[in-house]
């Protein structure tokens, strides 16, 4: 349709002032945000290991089950405050809080041009990124530096270049925040033709600490000793390799002397390029935007919130900055970056929303990465799921923490108003992407099984307690992070939490249908009580007779069964979802937060509403959450750098024209209302198939099947566009898909 040139990356005019304007780059280990200012080129180095030892690490969950039975009671015989006194009197502990490393900084000597007579850049003066390779640039009279950060040889890697080169080299530790009390240690060596730096941090009152190296090569000029670092003059050009880790405090060997690379910039970027371009490139968002808009810088698009030109560009940037932040981990809060050490929330994972919400869209974009290093933290922490399940519950299988630091597994989060030990649907949660990335590849990781198996053991020792009707009741029950109108936190049959019981149950019974206990699951899941419809006529957020809705909340975790579930939906439950619509419609936002915007457009989208939709990724939009680099806010006016609404943004567009189950394919449900015109190749579908669909303001559209496995599917329509052939509004005849063979189909007019 265009040239993706100025979809596929940003520019700015002028360097960063702020962090949170810094350009990010990413190895799903490694981070860096790049200022790009030519007088003081600052890069601030990041790493998913770098939490800060705060006394949580040592935290394990407390020996409650003796007081599980006594408090199940009393709530079930309408003790409304009951669950309050279950691990009350116990300090809340934050998990460890993430943080930077440092910076580099490459300071022009005194004397040296590199800035405008009156402070400002030079002229010319112009910092991009390309989201296909990952490489940020600053250009300015003559001066170029370059930046990335390895997939290949896990390194930030700096190349900078110009006339007569004069500067200062040091590594900065002193970054915001930073603890008083950090123990410094630095070492400083001259090589032929370069040098090394070494910068060694012990973190207060622990034994664990981390060290920087960054190997400097010269191309001409002298290099000598300076303070703390070192001083080039009069080179062509410098290369900078830059790695960091975490280890036992005290001089750790392994990372000072530690071999970096030899290659030259083109050969380091070539490897890396060989990795990324080709993941990033696997899917896009092609709009009818108007090229004058696309070749805007950044911050001039964000002012333009209902230009086509702002969304894709958006699109881009969250798949790049999620490829960019997952790895050894999924992305954080703050995805792999932060320039302050005292990051909101601690920088955790934050598993009740804010994870899912982030990597939502990891199976449908072809972003198995995030997959991949969802589930590195999901199976790296079971065991300590297990201890959360034992020591909460007395019980077997696995409970899933609301907080996580990525190192430690165990529920520590204990507060009056978030109680959220009682959250005992968080390891269904979790698991549901990897179901959704095991539909999508056709290979279901063993460990996946092993996982559901365990999360329906729990249910199988914790759901012991009737209701009045003989229902199941789920008890203690907890929706994140709200509460009835009328009671505690803590009470009885949360919806989403008997989704997550029906679901763990059913789909570990699925999974294993032969396992001695499938039949004993399914029958149990019968039991769970139906989902309840209030006097509004609205999906109650509790099935429990008596708990009054909180509506103005920025949670919407009562309409799991929605999304991602699918377990209610406008085909199979048409009751259940004009409920479920009804409960939409009444929520607020509350306090306006990101990812509340977005879990609501992702659930307008499953129920087929694109004015509501759209208007959920409108207020995101014209709310002022993106920074310069196109990094979001967790509140408008860029208000707490966070990740949320950066990589959920992708998510949102593809249910909105693309939604699929293992059985049903579903085309331009709600599409985008600002997006009468698009093409959006290279999603997957849970059935095994590619899609590239193209779709046009009358309504018509081609989608192209690419199946990779034999299939037979249902296909619907929305936004009124009708399959050629069959009629408004009723399915088509279902479609037979065969491995290898691509299908076409049309999209008749409104």
């Amino acid at each position: 349709m265009t040239l993706r040139a100025d979809i596929d990356g940003t520019w700015e005019p002028s360097p960063a002032t702020r962090w949170e304007d810094a350009f990010l780059g990413g190895n799903g280990r490694h981070g860096a945000m790049v200022y790009g200012d030519p007088a003081d080129d600052r890069v601030i180095v990041n790493h998913h290991s770098l939490v800060r030892p705060n006394g949580s690490e040592h935290a394990r969950p407390p020996e409650l089950a003796d007081g599980l039975h006594q408090m199940q009671s009393a709530l079930l015989a309408g003790d409304t405050t009951a669950a309050e006194r279950f691990g009350a009197g116990r300090p809340l502990v934050w998990v460890q809080p993430f943080h930077p490393a440092f910076q580099t900084r490459i300071r022009s000597t005194p004397g040296a041009s590199a800035g405008s007579e009156d402070g400002g850049p030079p002229a010319g003066y112009r910092r991009t990124v390309d989201f296909t390779t990952g490489e940020i640039t600053a250009v300015c009279e003559g001066r170029r530096s370059q930046v990335f950060v390895s997939r290949a040889d896990d390194v930030i890697v700096q190349r900078v270049t110009g006339p007569g080169l004069a500067v200062d080299l040091t590594l900065d530790h002193a970054l915001p925040g930073a603890p008083p009390r950090l123990a410094i240690g630095r070492g400083t060596a001259l090589t032929p033709g370069g040098g090394r730096l070494a910068l060694r941090v012990g973190y207060p009152d622990s034994d664990l600490a981390y060290t920087g190296v960054t190997v400097v090569r010269a191309d001409g000029g002298r290099v000598t000793v300076a303070g703390e670092g070192i001083r080039i003059e009069g080179a062509r050009s410098l290369l900078l390799l830059t790695r960091v880790h975490r280890h036992a405090s005290g001089p750790d060997p392994a990372a000072e002397s530690a071999a970096l690379p030899q290659d030259d910039y083109p050969a380091l970027l070539a490897r890396h390029r060989a990795l990324h371009r080709p993941a990033f490139e696997r899917s896009a968002l092609t709009l009818d935007a108007d090229p004058a808009e696309r070749s805007l810088p950044g911050s001039e698009l964000l002012r333009r919130p209902g230009s086509p030109a702002l969304l894709e560009r958006l699109f881009a940037a969250g798949r790049y900055h999620l490829l960019s932040s997952a790895g050894v981990l999924p992305p954080r809060l703050t995805g792999l970056w932060t320039g302050d050490w005292n990051t909101a929330w601690s920088g955790a994972f934050t598993t009740n929303a804010n994870l899912n919400l982030q990597i939502a869209s990891a199976a449908a974009a072809a972003l198995p990465e995030v997959s991949r290093a969802h589930a590195a933290l999901v199976y790296g922490q079971l065991a300590d799921w297990r201890d959360n399940a034992r020591a909460i519950f007395g019980a077997r299988g696995i409970v899933a923490p609301s907080h996580t630091d990525g190192e430690s597994g165990h529920t520590r989060h204990y507060q009056r108003a978030y109680p959220l030990h009682l959250w005992t649907a968080g390891a269904d949660w979790l698991l549901e992407p990897l179901i959704e990335d095991a539909e999508t590849s056709g290979v279901t990781d063993p460990r996946l099984v092993d996982a559901l198996h365990e999360a329906a053991l729990f249910y199988e020792d914790f759901l012991t307690r009737t209701a009045p009707d003989g229902t199941v009741a789920v008890v203690p029950s907890y929706s994140p992070e709200n509460r009835p109108a009328n009671a505690s936190w803590g009470t009885v049959n949360a919806t989403m939490d008997i989704a997550a019981a029906r679901h763990a149950l059913t789909a570990s019974a699925g999974r294993s249908p032969t396992h001695p206990a499938s039949a004993r699951r399914r029958a149990l899941a019968a039991r769970l009580p139906a989902y309840r419809v209030n006097g509004d006529g609205a999906l109650a957020e509790w099935a429990w007779p008596g708990l009054a809705e909180t509506y103005d909340h920025r949670h919407l975790s009562h309409l799991y069964p929605v999304w991602p579930l699918d377990a209610i939906n406008p085909y199979d439950t048409p009751e259940l979802s004009a409920a479920a619509h009804r409960a939409l419609e009444l929520r607020g936002s509350e306090n306006d937060s990101a990812h509340g915007h977005l879990h609501h457009a992702l659930i307008a989208a499953r129920l087929r509403d694109g004015a509501r939709a759209s208007a959920a990724l409108d207020a995101v939009l014209a709310g002022d959450f993106f920074h310069d680099s196109l990094m979001s806010a967790h509140y408008p006016s860029r208000n707490v750098y966070n990740a949320d609404a950066a990589h959920a943004l992708p998510a949102a567009v593809i249910e909105s024209l693309v939604q699929s189950t293992p059985h049903r394919l579903v085309l331009l449900p709600a599409p985008p209302a600002g997006c009468p015109s698009g093409e959006l190749r290279g999603v997957l579908t849970r059935f095994g198939a590619g899609l590239d669909l193209r779709w046009s303001a009358d309504g018509t559209a081609t989608a192209v099947l690419h199946p990779t496995r034999d299939a037979r599917v249902d296909v619907r329509t929305g936004h009124g566009s009708t399959l050629t052939g069959s009629s408004a509004g009723t399915p088509s005849a279902p479609l037979e898909l065969t491995a290898g063979v691509d299908r076409v189909l049309e999209l008749g007019p409104r």
